[in-house]
């Protein structure tokens, strides 16, 4: 396995199934021969999740990258050793375990920027958890741009043929409509050029949504896309970058999961991740752009409910570490 790229995999939100995800994705022969996984974690937790899962792998802990073996049956953890198992309640928000999950992105963040991993998957965080520790982030995204000093950073999913970026995540619908102007439109085109190039596609066409029902048709339901959006658009062709758009946002999605587009940009949150996680929560992959990092992620939440049961489906993780493991073994390859 030594040539293989080493990723750093987040344990995520100890009371969630992240663990237990862990514990069947990185057992895997197709995960294996990709890569050498590397969790970022606590390896008691890790442990226990076994016993949920009825995994027969063993967990062993190190202190650092560079100590970590890859043996067969074996779980390998960069053991930071920072969740008291005697108060771990599954299935809750605790800001102890916000605390703990900041630690392995933060980690394996800074691990990356020094060089000493390839990239980095991460697990379901709380977000809840996470701010009521103290840490006041949106989520992943924003952690990690405030970690690798990359302000523009945005997310971008992956489902089967469709890959939609985003002009504004996790902010309310009155400040997403703010934030549609050209200059950040522009921008996220490039990110979202960029990375489909990396992904294998030479020349991507790229399909932006419009804002406002049927893109405004002509301006009878909104002005974003004639004063905002389409000057956007034509910088970008300026720039040399094949885009079309505005599309109405009912069937630009659709479209380019048959293929039309290689690539689409949504306006806000839930007008791009409505369309990707309908076509399966638990295959979908975040990749975040932007970053001085190769970052991917799993597109479902912590789901506490499932937590301890061993029942949580472990595909889209499996798909982030094959995406992540993709782009290492490219050294150019920088979303």
């Amino acid at each position: 396995m030594s040539g293989l790229p080493l990723l750093a995999i987040t344990l995520g939100d100890p009371a969630g199934t992240g663990p237990e995800l862990l514990t069947k994705a990185l057992v895997l022969p197709e995960v294996r021969a990709l890569c050498r996984p590397l969790v970022i974690g606590d390896a008691a937790v890790l442990a226990k999740a076994c016993a949920y899962t009825g995994s027969a792998a063993r967990v062993r802990g190190f202190s650092s990258p560079e100590e970590a073996q890859f043996a067969d049956g074996e779980i390998a953890v960069h053991d930071l050793k920072n969740v008291d198992l005697a108060r771990l309640q599954l299935g809750k928000a605790d800001p102890r375990c916000g605390h703990a999950a900041y630690e392995y992105v933060k980690t394996a963040a800074e691990l990356a920027l020094a060089g000493r991993v390839g990239g980095i998957v991460t697990s379901a965080i709380n977000k809840a958890a996470l701010n009521a520790a103290g840490h006041h982030f949106d989520g992943h995204t924003g952690l990690l741009a405030e970690v690798c000093k990359a302000p523009g950073a945005t997310m971008m999913l992956v489902a089967d043929k469709l890959r939609v970026s985003h002009v504004s995540t996790h902010v309310s619908l009155r400040q997403a409509i703010d934030r549609v102007r050209p200059e950040r439109i522009v921008k996220v085109l490039q990110l979202t050029n960029a990375a489909v190039q990396r992904l294998g596609i030479a020349q991507p066409k790229l399909a932006v949504a419009g804002l406002n029902p049927h893109a405004g048709e002509g301006g009878l339901f909104g002005d974003e896309e004639e004063k905002f959006i389409k000057p956007a658009i034509e910088q970008a062709r300026a720039l040399g970058l094949d885009v079309s758009g505005p599309w109405p946002g009912d069937t630009i999605f659709f479209r380019a999961s048959q293929g039309e587009f290689d690539g689409t940009v949504a306006m806000f949150h839930d007008q791009g991740h409505v369309a990707a996680k309908m076509l399966g929560i638990w295959r979908g992959v975040n990749v975040t752009l932007g970053l001085p990092i190769i970052r991917t992620s799993v597109e479902h939440g912590t789901d506490f409910a499932n937590a301890g049961t061993g029942r949580g489906d472990p595909r889209s993780l499996v798909e982030a570490i094959k995406l992540a493991a993709a782009l290492a073994r490219n050294p150019s390859a920088r979303v």
